[in-house]
């Protein structure tokens, strides 16, 4: 027998994230001065930088470089856990999106602690990058702890 993974769980770790990952790479690689501009709440003070929401060749490399750390995390994600019902294969995978969870909730920090709790600020890049973030997190932690994972073989040692 193998692992029951539920619906829920397969629905937003093969597709619903793995498309959201891909949203945000676009963005990132094909619309820098919108990801740059809206990566912020209305309340935050203006770009200290000199180079505002300019996008320097740098920036640009920068950003196609999360592009595709976005494209690795999609792509990852929706095959790896498409391929199998290991558990010990989805266990560890969402360890690691996880350990990626609070990184990326930390590159938020700069905006200060109101990025984490007003709500009513958030636009559409900053619901991504935190609100989802917080729904992935939060997913990935009930499907560590097993909420809803009915192991059918309990005994049986994964290799």
């Amino acid at each position: 027998m193998t692992p029951t993974i539920p619906f829920a769980y397969k629905l937003f770790f093969i597709y619903i994230e793995p498309i959201s990952a891909l949203a945000g790479a676009y963005y990132a690689a094909l619309e820098p001065t919108a990801y740059l501009r809206d990566l912020s709440l209305p309340s935050a003070p203006a770009p200290t930088s000199a180079l505002g929401l300019g996008v320097t060749q740098q920036t640009t490399m920068a950003l196609y470089q999360l592009a595709n750390l976005y494209l690795l995390f999609a792509l990852n994600e929706h095959l790896v856990l498409s391929s199998t019902q290991s558990l010990k294969t989805w266990r560890r995978l969402l360890f690691c999106l996880l350990v990626a969870d609070f990184g990326h909730l930390a590159t938020m920090a700069p905006l200060g602690a109101r990025v984490f709790w007003a709500v009513y600020e958030w636009n559409a890049m900053v619901w991504g990058s935190v609100g989802f973030v917080y729904l992935g997190a939060t997913m990935r932690m009930c499907f560590l702890r097993g909420v809803g994972v009915v192991d059918d073989c309990p005994g049986k040692k994964e290799h």
